[in-house]
């Protein structure tokens, strides 16, 4: 299983990149809130571009945005292996699907938790992740929802019925403690239980 580590929770977020940078995490997961899709806002880019500086892992971008396709181009400036945008946005999602691909980088869909893994079907062939929150997003800290294990068995049902290979990614209140819940995933994202912790590496292996 693949692991993302997010610092949208981080008291010093240079000095705990640096040392997730040391530790063998796949991906740094990237949250940008515009204070409108989700009550919480975000580090600006124009601060966010120098993260090369602090690190140097791929980076897994999740745009919790109103208006993802004035994030797209700028994040795809970056290290950046996936966007991922959510399919509760009213911009035209095809779209933006395509305009990621035109940047030579992997698209994702990103699903609420009271939103049908339906919604996502006419989007599955352009997919090569599909984020479950398994929280509302926004905030850090917050607490597993149990019936996340029950979305992503759907999910994975789905995606085998039409042969699509994307990626399953869970993410929001991953710990040792629900790990399990989340086997039939690609990748699960991490946020408090890593940067809260002394020894990062510590963590990251106890979920892998």
């Amino acid at each position: 299983m693949k692991i993302g580590a997010s610092f949208l929770k981080s008291k010093n977020i240079p000095n705990d990149l640096e040392k997730l940078n040391e530790t063998d995490v796949d991906f740094i997961h990237v949250d940008v809130a515009d204070g409108k899709f989700v009550k919480n806002k975000t580090l600006p880019y124009k601060e966010m571009k120098y993260i090369y500086r602090y690190t140097s892992k791929r980076l897994d971008v999740h745009l919790m945005v109103d208006n993802p396709s004035a994030y797209i181009p700028l994040y795809a400036e970056l290290n950046t292996e996936f966007i991922t945008f959510h399919v509760e946005t009213l911009e035209d999602i095809e779209k933006n699907l395509k305009l990621i691909k035109e940047y030579s980088i992997k698209c994702g869909l990103a699903i609420n938790p009271d939103t049908k893994i339906s919604e996502l079907i006419p989007y599955l062939p352009f997919l090569d992740m599909i984020l479950v929150m398994s929280v509302t997003p926004g905030f850090g800290g917050q607490e597993f929802m149990e019936n996340t294990e029950n979305r992503v068995n759907e999910l994975k049902e789905l995606l085998d019925s039409y042969n699509i290979k994307a990626w399953i990614c869970v993410d929001g209140g991953i710990n040792d403690k629900v790990i399990d819940k989340c086997r039939n995933a690609s990748m699960v994202v991490a946020g408090s239980y890593i940067t809260n912790s002394d020894n990062f590496q510590e963590k990251i292996s106890s979920l892998r």
